[in-house]
């Protein structure tokens, strides 16, 4: 008569081990997935803090000139972190009387909106 060996209480199964690797698949394509979702964020805020620092500039330039700026609409380019962003600043009257609003809009090469910063003057000093 054979004699049957008894299992081995220190090892896995075929079936354990087939179940571990279909576990550790799924963690592992959520974690390749969560990569490349936390790059694109990265990128993101990347952008916006580059377009924050150019309407940042471009305010401090309206802010320090010794008039006050023109009222309506100007344009420009600043060259950033080796990328032209293009800037929109509109002035005009705020709510307050003597006041002038300065908003500012800075867009990528792409048109992209990253940064918006709104800023007061004085109409005359």
């Amino acid at each position: 008569m054979r004699r049957r060996l008894a299992p081995c209480p220190n090892g896995f199964t075929l079936l354990e081990m087939l179940v571990a690797l279909a576990v550790f698949s799924v963690a592992a394509l959520t974690l390749v997935n969560l990569q490349r979702v936390v790059l694109a964020d990265t990128a993101t805020l990347g952008d916006r803090t580059i377009g924050r620092i150019v309407a940042q500039n471009v305010a401090a330039e309206a802010l320090a000139l010794p008039e006050p700026p023109a009222r309506g609409t100007e344009t420009g380019e600043e060259e950033n972190a080796a990328r032209v962003w293009r800037w929109v600043r509109e002035t005009g009257e705020s709510p307050e009387p003597g006041v002038l609003q300065i908003d500012i809009a800075v867009t990528d090469a792409q048109e992209t909106p990253v940064a918006r910063l709104t800023v007061y003057r004085p109409g005359r000093i």
